[in-house]
């Protein structure tokens, strides 16, 4: 594919649900059925877009040797982020045309820099495919203000597609930010009897995180135009420059050791609220009850994994001394938490989407551990299990919302045997629930288990890995639990249907919602299957995040056996740089 048209694709997949979503609006409420048929062209069309940018990278990149991405810097090799595989990159804000600054140093510019790479490339289909679905399961259920919800719902996409993609640490902030209003107008507009009280909760929360989160950003950027003189918003350029610094003399890297603890703890804010980690995770239930189903599933399958992306993107290459020192003991050790709280509540609820949602806090727990773990498999297994958890959990909160809109309530005790009277689904909720717990063969079994192997070979850190995967495998147990006893007494057992309004036998699954499960059910299975394709393709990116924690850890054990003497600390700086940054 020729890198120029590869380009103006990246750009199409930007701005086509943009351009879909302004003239849905402008369509007016009356023609809803138009309306529909626009978004879901618009969506459908977008993921195509999307494969024929993502799939290209697979082979070559399986290919590709970890050492391209290597810069050699002073005679050493420092590990950092090449350019994105695809790219489009025009000033935004040019800031060398205000001049110098009074040291005589540019200004730099920001940059409208969007990319593909092997850290957002799963992201990105994953948004491409879940929104086609949200578009589907909303065809009957919204019949108020339809060009209004279905605007909100494509500029969603623009925006969760901005964060993924964005190369420019200020595109990502906005980008970022952005988010945040479609979804608060979906909730409160269209969600259920409390919607109000959930939207503001949620908007609070995570523009409050977010806010903080600025200042990590802006400390980042000041920092590095402080020791170098070119102000950049460029991320691989940020990465580099950090990097580099901490391969110096013993006072820089003093210096930036220091001010990673505040950047870590101030991009930490934004990112862990909409992980969400426990304890911040007390907007997310009511938000994902209340919310449409379309927003419960976007919310669930996309919005969430904006969170652990930052820390995957911007928190690990950026601040690699403070996520070894600080971010192990503490986000491993609410990452477990989570796991284990939101797996006893999900046992404790009767609202199936509670039940679904609580599930929701605690696979997000297995995405932050493995994360943590800093090492290559942790790693690997965090990106997967941001794809398999979109996939599982937003296959159920789908499944969920197609037996309400037949029975019009989402508790247990309503149901019974339901299984016998609505075969379709009641297969396909076996398969997500299924994926969901980590059956092999199936999606969530490579992506748990990669985050236990990554998570039990933890180095370098005071707390034990071995404990933290111990623990976190009671969460498979629970999880396995709640899931299973949610098919046992809706789906098995003795029939027992709730009243409702239709006249006859309850339809069965149509066609249009078959069209919104069958290919998240198929990625399910493919994953599964053949999960090699879905790893190589990130693997190179993987690796530097890998070699950098190395770097951290060397740094780390150095500090710890010379304490202040600077002779032994630039040796054995030495010695690390010649084993790849291990001690």
């Amino acid at each position: 594919m020729p890198s120029e048209f590869s380009s103006n694709l990246l750009l199409v997949l930007l701005v086509l649900p943009l351009a879909g979503a302004v003239a849905a609006a402008l369509l007016g409420p009356r023609r809803g059925q138009l309306i529909r048929i626009l978004s879901l062209a618009t969506t459908v069309v977008n993921l195509g877009v999307a494969v024929a940018l993502v799939l290209p990278l697979a082979v070559p990149r399986a290919e590709s040797s970890p050492e391209a991405k290597l810069v050699e810097v002073s005679a050493s090799l420092i590990p950092t982020f090449a350019e994105p595989e695809i790219k489009w990159t025009r000033d935004i804000l040019p800031l060398s045309a205000l001049g110098n600054d009074s040291k005589g140093h540019s200004l730099g510019a920001i940059q409208f820099h969007v990319g593909i790479d092997g850290l957002n490339a799963g992201m990105v289909l994953l948004t491409a495919l879940l929104m086609v679905s949200a578009v589907l399961i909303s065809w009957n259920s919204i019949q108020e203000r339809v060009n209004e919800y279905y605007a909100c719902l494509l500029l969603l996409e623009t925006a969760m597609l901005g964060v993924f993609l964005a190369f420019d640490i200020v595109l990502f902030y906005t980008f970022f930010e952005l988010t945040l209003v479609p979804l608060f107008l979906l909730i409160g507009i269209w969600g259920g009897p409390q919607r109000q009280y959930a939207a503001r909760k949620f908007f609070i929360f995570t523009l409050t995180g977010s806010l903080i989160t600025l200042l990590g950003v802006m400390g980042i950027v000041l920092a590095c135009y402080s020791r170098e003189g070119k102000l950049t918003f460029q991320i691989p350029e940020l990465v580099q420059i950090v990097q580099t610094r901490l391969a110096q003399h013993p006072d820089e890297r003093d210096f930036w050791i220091r001010l990673e603890f505040w950047v870590f703890l101030g991009l930490m804010a934004g990112f862990a609220v909409k992980v969400p980690l426990v304890p911040l995770h007390t907007w997310l239930p009511l938000a994902h009850v209340e919310a449409p189903t379309a927003g419960s599933v976007l919310l669930a399958g996309v919005l969430l994994k904006i969170g652990a992306y930052g820390f995957l993107r911007l928190c690990v290459p950026l601040a690699p001394d403070a996520s070894l020192s600080l971010g192990v003991p503490l986000i491993g050790t609410l990452a477990v938490i989570g796991i284990l709280y939101g797996a006893i509540c999900a046992l404790a609820q009767d609202d199936i989407k509670k039940l679904v949602a609580y599930s929701s806090v605690s696979h997000l727990g297995f995405c932050m551990l493995g994360m943590f773990a800093l090492n290559e498999a942790g790693l690997s297994g965090s990106l997967i299990q941001m794809v398999n958890h979109g996939l599982s959990t937003g296959g159920l909160f789908l499944l969920v919302g197609m037996l309400y809109e037949r029975y019009h309530t989402r508790q247990m005790a309503d149901y019974g045997g339901i299984a016998s009277k609505l075969k379709l689904l009641g297969c396909f909720m076996v398969f997500m629930c299924l994926s969901s717990l980590g059956l092999p063969g199936l999606n969530g079994f490579i992506g748990e288990m990669l985050v236990m192997m990554g998570m039990y070979d933890l180095q370098g850190s005071r707390v034990s890995g071995p404990v933290l995967a111990t623990l976190a495998a009671f969460g498979l147990l629970l999880g396995a639990w709640y899931l299973l006893t949610l098919l046992q007494r809706v789906f098995f057992g003795e029939v027992r249907e709730p009243r409702h309004e239709a006249h006859g036998p309850t339809p069965d699954l149509n066609f249009r919602e078959l069209a919104a499960l069958v290919p998240i059910a198929a990625v399910c299975l493919a994953i599964g299957i053949v999960p090699q394709p879905f790893l190589e393709t990130a693997k190179p990116e993987i690796q530097v995040l890998a070699q950098i924690a190395d770097r951290a850890r060397a740094r780390a054990a150095d500090a710890e056996m010379v304490g202040d003497n600077p002779a032994r600390s630039e040796r054995a700086l030495r010695v690390a740089r010649t084993t790849g940054g291990r001690p």
